[in-house]
């Protein structure tokens, strides 16, 4: 498996070889102070990118870009334009929104859907959107399938996910990700992996950094959606599982060098300084996005970047509290996605030791795992991802986190900004076309109804008014995404805009909708759903693939033939406003905008999206819901066996009466089985010994282990 690695990942990946890796490289030499830019700042109304990003981003629109254009409008005669006469293409970004791994499966089915590569996607016309895309961000879940894209170096959704008995493991969705061995939290097995989680974030606690629930939330993302671990080695120290993979290392990956990548940015919200908020966040709180090379807010209120490498050290006045020693390696993968997906704060209560919503097994799982690490290493706040702070003083007059050594980041859909929009929004990334890849549960039945367009339209047309772009005309309230069924099917927003240059992008938006066809839906799963078999997965990646390729026939449940085209419309259409004069809107693409766009004028109807059926239907029962089915058809079989069964046990129990009045022996009462562990156990004895020793410098982790009872 190794060399498989090898020759997909850097060397810089390949050399991480134990789960200890996670831990960051503390005291190290910082570069010349006088030279190197840790945070840069600027102004709301004269915004600046980090001068690395802006360099990618222009090669590649200057480059890769108009080639994948080329390649999938042709000479664009096929929806009435000549494509050689768009000499300034529009630039678009792709927003993957939250939800566990239901967000991360729906972004990875729709992903295909509108990948080249897909040769479904491909033959209807979508395929060509993703390689034409200059940005992707993701949040939460859907940071999850951004962040395994792009470490896998951007191999298609499906290998992706499913892998491609090469170099690709897939996601492995099968094995649950708290306990992966069962529910019983004490087998062999789960024990193996406790240990080996908690051996990697007591080696990041050693360093004195301090940690929580959300590094080991963070372990147990990267065993699944970073390469190295398999079926084989789940359970094993073969492999570090992902440990040692850095954010900051992004632009090593030769599919990053060869500018094959839109760029990749994570959302990330922020608990205000003293607040302690266990409850949903307002619009104020500052929100980050995290690139490979920035922890960084176009808010207006904070308006600065700090240098990735060095996220980890403590700063003050832009520049390192010790002024000779940095920390390096404090950006890993994991963390950076267990930070975008840290929604602890909201679920876990501390007064009865639980975790809302999960399943009790998984939120056992967390919570025994937790007691573990706290009875152990030194943690700050358990419900957040601690970030050393490296805006410590600065703008005290307007960051309300200005005095605070550490950011407490917080899920990215905490302020209900459950779409990562900000980042695309941001004026001087000057964004034309946002696809939005919509997997939201909003309702009960876990469909998207336009809450999170709704709240980030809200914050963007106040707080963000002076730094970002406006939203474009969407419907106003929930009810209203439902009653124009908008919600339901592909949408276009913003197609007239009353100003050239535009006051806002156009939105492509693609929401996990019920089926086109009539289906029963499979991909509307529940947010904290932490399994899913092989089967499943496997038909909610088609079914979403499927709505996606296929758009909608108004007042039917047919596929639309020319909905490729149409996208191909939507994405193209501000480059006719770029010429001049202006391009007209050609016929054929006039007439797609008829159907798919989103007029506040002329508002939609539910009645076009009929026969679309709302309740999840499991495709794959397991466990109770398999037993259920079993009873209801042989139930009278069943009554009669279990008659026959209680005369039986009534025969022998009687039979063991009898015989027992017949002797005369004493027994001795024997202990449950499940007792407690014993009192020295340490954790080592539940890490598989080959490759977890730690680096000299960091010194033992040999610890004891307090009793096993689940709390």
């Amino acid at each position: 498996m190794f060399s498989l690695i090898f020759l997909f990942i850097p060397l810089a990946f390949a050399q991480q070889s134990a789960v200890t890796d996670y831990a960051p490289s503390v005291n190290q030499p910082c570069p010349d102070l006088t030279s190197t830019e840790f945070v840069r700042v600027w102004e709301p109304q004269n915004q600046t990118l980090n001068a690395k990003e802006e360099s990618y981003v222009s090669t590649r629109q200057n480059t890769t870009i108009p080639i994948a254009w080329g390649d999938w409008l042709g000479d664009g005669s096929q929806i009435g334009y000549n494509f050689s006469s768009f000499k300034d293409l529009p630039k678009v970004g792709i927003a993957v929104p939250g939800g566990g791994l239901r967000a991360a499966q729906v972004g990875a089915g729709t992903l295909s859907g509108i990948d080249a590569r897909d040769q479904s996607a491909k033959s209807a016309g979508t395929g060509g959107l993703l390689q034409v895309s200059s940005y992707i961000t993701g949040l939460s879940g859907g940071s999850w399938v951004t962040c395994s894209l792009i470490m896998n170096n951007f191999p298609t959704l499906h290998d992706l996910v499913f892998g491609n008995g090469k170099e690709l493991n897939g996601w492995q969705l099968n094995l649950p990700f708290v306990t992966p061995d069962g529910s019983n939290l004490f087998s062999e097995m789960n024990q193996y992996f406790f240990g080996s989680i908690l051996w990697s974030v007591m080696a990041k606690a050693k360093t004195g950094i301090d940690t929580s629930l959300t590094d080991v939330w963070a372990r147990m993302i990267s065993y699944h959606f970073l390469n190295q671990t398999t079926s084989k080695n789940f359970f094993t120290n073969d492999s570090a599982h992902g440990a040692g993979q850095l954010w900051s290392h992004v632009p090593k990956l030769s599919a990053f060098q060869k500018f094959e990548l839109p760029f990749p940015m994570l959302v990330s919200d922020s608990r205000p300084f003293k607040s302690n908020l266990t409850t949903a966040l307002t619009l104020e709180p500052t929100v980050y996005e995290i690139t490979p090379y920035e922890l960084a807010s176009y808010d207006p209120n904070l308006s600065a970047g700090a240098n990735m490498t060095y996220v980890g050290t403590h700063m003050t006045n832009r520049k390192p509290e010790g002024g000779s020693t940095c920390v390096t390696g404090f950006d890993q993968v994991g963390f950076v996605m267990g930070s975008s997906a840290s929604l602890f704060n909201q679920i876990l209560d501390f007064g009865h030791n639980t975790l809302q919503g999960f399943s009790d097994s998984d939120g056992a799982g967390l919570i025994y795992v937790l007691s573990r690490q706290l009875s152990e290493v030194r943690t700050r706040a358990d419900d957040v991802a601690n970030w050393p702070s490296p805006f410590h003083g600065l703008k005290p007059e307007i960051f309300g986190d200005s005095p605070s050594t550490w950011l407490e980041l917080l899920d990215g859909a905490s302020n209900l900004e459950n779409v990562p929009y900000g980042p695309l929004f941001v004026n001087k990334r000057a964004l034309d076309v946002i696809v939005t890849v919509e997997s939201s549960a909003d309702d009960p039945q876990s469909w998207p109804n336009g809450s999170s367009q709704i709240v980030t339209s809200r914050r963007l047309n106040t707080i963000l008014k002076s730094s970002h772009q406006p939203f474009p005309p969407i419907p106003q309230d929930p009810q209203a995404w439902i009653e124009t069924g908008v919600r339901s099917r592909p949408t276009f927003f913003g197609c007239d805009p009353t100003q050239n240059p535009p006051e806002y992008p156009l939105m492509i938006y693609l929401p996990n909708a019920p089926p086109f066809n009539g289906d029963d839906p499979v991909a509307n799963t529940a947010t904290f759903r932490l399994t899913y078999t092989l089967k499943h997965s496997q038909l909610l990646f088609d079914q979403v693939r499927n709505n996606v390729i296929s758009g909608f026939v108004p007042g039917t449940n047919e596929a639309d033939p020319n909905f490729g085209k149409c996208l191909q419309c939507a994405a193209i259409d501000r480059a006719r406003m770029k010429v001049q004069p202006s391009i007209a809107r050609s016929d054929f693409c006039g007439k797609c905008f008829q159907q798919y766009c989103f007029d506040p004028q002329h508002p939609p109807s539910l009645s076009q999206v009929p026969n679309r059926k709302l309740q999840f239907v499991d495709p794959d029962p397991q466990g109770v819901a398999q037993l259920s089915g079993f009873f209801a058809v042989n139930k009278f079989k069943l009554i009669g066996g279990l008659i026959g069964l209680i005369v039986f046990i009534g025969l022998v129990i009687g039979g063991l009466i009898w015989w027992r009045k017949r002797r005369d022996v004493k027994y001795k009462r024997v202990s449950a089985l499940h007792g407690e562990e014993p009192l020295n156990k340490s954790y080592a004895d539940y890490v598989r010994p080959e490759s977890y020793e730690l680096p000299a410098h960091q010194g033992s982790l040999k610890v004891d282990v307090a009793d096993g009872r689940a709390l």
